[in-house]
């Protein structure tokens, strides 16, 4: 890990809610793909975020932050590189990145922002040339909430192996994915978990729920990735 002072050479909305920072680094690095940074607000004051960019991208962090005004946490961010152009990070972190060496399918469940670990993931396995099938289920509130529908849609009809499964909870007569609870659309249509290995990122109560249910479900635990399972 690195303590780094990077400029902010791109922030754009993707969203209402959700912000694109890019970072460039004074120095390349190494990650891997399901990493995070800590973006240093203070000395005991550091907030994490997933890297959303390809590993391949070693000049170059993206982070997709999901920032609203009653978020301090991640709108303090989001004012500071506006007004600074630059932040300081800590990077990289987490165990919960991709395994490049299994054999296994991969099942990746994103809520909201948490998108941005598997978009990295996904990513990093689309460059390292695996056949293995991957299969994305992606939930949000309403269809604008995921915000890169369109791009996944063009990758799973590029890649045979890339299989989009968009959810949402409130939907109109447009919508024609699945609606409802992103765990619930992977359970009723993963009858069998057991040989996946299934990255998860989103909030704690979204993970707990998936860890239980999932383990109930025949998945091994050392199967299942997720940064925030060491924290519930």
């Amino acid at each position: 890990m690195k303590q780094l002072l990077c400029q902010v050479t791109a922030l754009e909305s993707l969203s209402p809610a959700v912000f694109r920072v890019v970072l460039t680094l004074p120095e390349a690095i190494e990650f891997n793909g399901g990493q995070y940074v800590q973006v240093v607000m203070g000395e005991r004051d550091k907030r994490a975020f997933s890297i959303a960019s390809c590993p391949s991208q070693t000049t170059e962090i993206e982070l997709h932050i999901g920032a609203t005004a009653d978020n301090p946490y991640a709108m303090q961010v989001i004012e500071k590189a506006r007004a600074e152009g630059e932040l300081e990070v800590e990077v990289p972190l987490g165990t919960a990145y991709y395994r490049a060496d299994s054999q296994r399918p991969l099942v990746l469940i994103a809520g909201g922002t948490g998108f941005s670990y598997t978009w990295s993931i996904l990513q990093a396995h689309l460059k390292s040339g695996s056949t293995r099938p991957v299969t994305l289920y992606w939930g949000g509130r309403q269809a604008q909430d995921l915000y890169y529908h369109d791009k996944l849609i063009a990758l799973s009809e590029t890649y045979p192996q890339v299989h989009y499964r968009p959810v949402i909870e409130q939907a109109d007569a447009s919508w024609n994915g699945a609606i409802g609870l992103v765990h619930h659309a992977v359970l009723a249509e993963q009858s069998d978990l057991s040989e996946a290995d299934v990255y998860v990122a989103g909030r704690f109560e979204m993970v707990r729920v998936i860890r239980d249910d999932f383990h109930a479900q025949g998945l091994p635990l050392e199967q299942l990735y997720g940064d925030a399972l060491a924290f519930i």
